[in-house]
């Protein structure tokens, strides 16, 4: 059956290789089930109800993956994508988690409808090359901002905005516990580095009885989701801040799918010599499904994960590597309890690290070019210091557009480009307006 639907032999894999590499992926990203709650809980969401909903949908939108395209590609709800969810969208908006929820649908439909028309393809082609290297730049960034605050190694200060936390306190040190341990286990290439970091600093929590263990059996039935099931909000889906909200998840979304299934596809020797492969229509459409159900269901964008790779070097080429994935997260769904009792904290050093692997992208950045160099700048400064990926990106493409524009080299910016710069620049003056008005 497995060789019939998977194709194992012409892919020059076997069942059992399947299976410990899905396994593998799953030890490399299993953090999600802890980080994804934390962050979205922060927004008055059910922390049960999200940890039933990250598994589910995680399972949901790998499935797809493995029996729509039979790659090797892990699905779940994307970082960054949650940050942006509930510390912009949110905390910062002052919007409820019903209206960035119903965004996030939102965007899962229009992404259903641009991949069967092939839109996606063509606005990656048509937006600068250097702000789609600087975005993941600034939520690496971002991301890293928002584990150093959960942690408490960075606090607000009146005076200079931000200092040192104060190393008395426990929680400081358990997020630095567990960030030097996944960081020695990711110098030895050890699968699983950031759970296992997360899990030893959760330890570390028990000893300093900051974390309490479960009372009871660690094994349960996974909470339920019908706080959070379904709970869309439409009173606000005609505003401009919508419109830029689901831009935002669109945007982003688009290039770290794209940029992951390219480089994990690569790696399993797939693409041909431009980078291409011909599940490409079809893996956009498993990312496009698992956005709009994982919304039903109650969580944040999916996306593809970049930790798939880890599977693909254990030699997995196949969507039965996904399905092994996927069984994983069902097994997962059970130890809820376990899974629950591990605070912020501890979950810091993986936003940590995470923001690292997004930050490495900044390599790849012209800054001899002043016409790139300042708006890949501003795009990836702007999203930490804003608190904020979406004013990283709406400055990022006005500033491209402008110094494009007054120095004479329009054969650079797309027509997409213009048309978004016109529209943030008449959502700036409306804001001005409003402003002085007041």
């Amino acid at each position: 059956m497995f060789e019939k639907i998977f194709k194992l032999k012409e892919n020059n894999t076997t069942v059992r290789k399947e299976i410990v590499a899905g396994i593998i992926t799953f030890l490399t990203m299993s953090y999600i089930l802890i980080v994804n709650p934390n962050i979205l809980s922060t927004t008055g969401m059910d922390k049960g109800a999200l940890f039933t909903a990250t598994a589910l949908a995680t399972i949901l939108a790998t499935l797809f993956m493995a029996f729509f395209t039979n790659l090797p590609v892990a699905q779940a709800p994307g970082m960054g994508l949650n940050t942006f969810f509930a510390f912009t969208v949110v905390l910062t908006m002052g919007y409820k988690w019903e209206f960035a929820l119903t965004a996030v649908f939102i965007e899962g439909i229009i992404f259903i409808l641009l991949t069967f028309f092939n839109v996606r393809e063509l606005i990656v082609k048509s937006l600068p090359r250097v702000l789609k290297e600087a975005i993941p730049v600034g939520i690496g960034l971002f991301i890293t901002l928002i584990g150093l605050k959960s942690a408490g190694i960075v606090v607000g200060n009146d005076a200079t905005l931000l200092a040192i936390g104060d190393f008395s306190t426990e929680h400081v040190w358990i997020a630095l516990l567990g960030l030097l341990v996944t960081g020695v286990l990711l110098a030895l290439n050890v699968n699983g580095a950031i759970l296992i970091g997360i899990l030893a600093s959760a330890g570390f929590g028990v000893i300093l009885g900051e974390v309490h263990l479960p009372e009871g059996s660690w094994v349960s039935l996974p909470p339920s989701i019908a706080p959070i099931f379904m709970k869309f909000d439409w009173a606000d889906v005609f505003t401009f801040d919508m419109v830029i909200v689901v831009f935002t998840f669109l945007f982003v979304n688009l290039f770290d799918t794209v940029g992951t299934l390219i480089g994990v596809v690569s790696k399993a020797g797939f693409t041909d010599e431009d980078g291409n492969f011909p599940q490409i229509k079809k893996a956009l459409f498993a990312d496009a499904l698992g956005t709009t159900f994982g919304a039903m269901l109650g969580t944040s964008t999916i996306t593809s994960y970049v930790e798939s790779a880890s599977g693909v070097a254990a030699g997995g080429r196949t969507g039965l590597t996904s399905v092994s994935t996927a069984g994983m997260f069902v097994l997962a769904l059970f130890l809820a309890p376990m899974f629950s009792m591990i605070p912020a904290s501890a979950t810091a050093p993986a936003l940590i690290i995470v923001g690292l692997f997004m930050f490495t992208a900044v390599a790849k950045i012209n800054f001899n070019d002043m016409t790139e160099a300042i708006p890949a700048f501003i795009t990836l400064i702007f999203m930490p210091f804003t608190y904020s990926i979406a004013q990283g990106i709406v400055f990022g493409i006005i500033s491209y557009c402008l110094l494009k524009i007054f120095t004479g080299r329009f054969k650079d910016i797309t027509v997409t480009v213009y048309v978004m710069t016109a529209l943030f620049l008449v959502k700036l003056v409306l804001d001005s307006i409003h402003i002085f008005q007041k």
